[in-house]
């Protein structure tokens, strides 16, 4: 039986973005919640959670922008010139954000601005990577196999909703990660950021949850219509359970169970989003197959991908595995 390449690359990127929401998410949410720390103290201990991991995490997103690009390049010429404007702003966000990560140990006297790049930086990233997924759900418009929208297109309220979304879901990842990773007087931070991190990422899950299928015929007949609403079903059960999960580790000041549960609702969002597009890369009208490189090509850049991938994979795990455990004041990796 002859393979689908396409779908099979659709998969890789699929995961691969998410890979980078999931362990990228939490790295951003730590500059997020960065100003609600007491003291310098406590900013240097959660930056020190990150530290040996955070530049990896954004390998996920090379090969995430690098894949659709190389493997479906009429999806990228597509959707390049839809958001030109918030991917510009998400990079030079993570390039701020970066440079602080690094100048901010160096300085004494500016300290506290490098505290607010980081901060800053994170913030507009987060924002961005909402906003253009905002933008890519409410639909590109695509003629003659080019993008034929305007500028501005991408700046709407459902994308600036999906924006703050993104944005608040991070911090929660970050708040969350604290409790996971560190003790005393940042824990406790960590927890006191958490609850309302937690509401407001439950509450504009269900806004962008309500409004998508609204956006699109297609969306509607996904989530409720039958029979696909055998296999959308699930989605939202699981995240009702998820969220009882994620308040029940909150309340009993569990260290695990809220990060844990903070991530699996992302994973399933993302899983939604699945639902949604299917068989689209750039909805409503471009499809994997529409979009794919020739055979060949995905052929050759499976046969890299499968030697690269798992070493990306384990170099992932070792590092995490390494640093494991708390993190405590005066230790650290920078």
């Amino acid at each position: 039986m002859e393979m689908d390449l396409a779908l099979i690359w659709a998969l890789l990127i699929a995961t691969a973005v998410l890979l980078y929401v999931v362990l990228d998410g939490f790295d951003l949410g730590i500059g997020l919640v960065f100003p609600f720390l007491s003291d310098e103290g406590e900013r240097d201990v959660a930056m020190n959670t990150v530290a040996p991991v955070w530049d990896g995490n954004e390998t996920w997103l090379v090969l995430g922008g690098g894949g659709l690009f190389a493997v479906f390049p009429l999806a990228y010429a597509v959707l390049m010139p839809a958001v030109y404007a918030p991917v510009t702003a998400m990079l030079l966000g993570l390039v701020f954000r970066g440079v602080a990560f690094e100048f901010r140990w160096k300085t004494v006297r500016w300290k506290r601005v490098w505290d607010w790049s980081f901060t800053l930086g994170s913030l507009v990233a987060a924002l961005s990577q909402g906003i253009i997924l905002g933008a890519l759900v409410q639909g590109i418009e695509v003629e003659n196999r080019a993008y034929a929208g305007g500028w501005w297109d991408w700046l709407t309220p459902f994308s600036l909703l999906c924006g703050v979304a993104v944005a608040i879901g991070y911090a929660l990842l970050g708040a969350t990660w604290l409790v996971m990773k560190t003790e005393d007087g940042v824990r406790d931070h960590g927890f006191r950021i958490a609850w309302p991190a937690a509401i407001g990422t439950v509450v504009m899950v269900g806004a962008v949850s309500l409004w998508t299928p609204f956006l699109d015929p297609v969306y509607m007949e996904r989530w409720f219509s039958l029979p696909w609403l055998l296999w959308a079903a699930p989605v939202p059960v699981l995240t009702g359970l998820t969220v009882l999960s994620l308040g029940w580790g909150l309340l009993r000041r569990r260290d695990y169970q809220p990060f844990i549960s903070a991530q699996i609702l992302f994973v399933l969002c993302f899983v939604g989003l699945g639902i949604s597009f299917y068989p689209n890369i750039v909805p409503p009208s471009v499809s994997i197959w529409d979009a794919a490189a020739p055979d060949e090509s995905l052929g050759f850049l499976l046969v890299g991908t499968a030697v690269l991938l798992p070493i990306i994979l384990a170099y992932t795990i070792y590092a995490y595995s390494v640093f494991r455990g708390k993190v405590r004041a005066g230790e650290g990796y920078h």
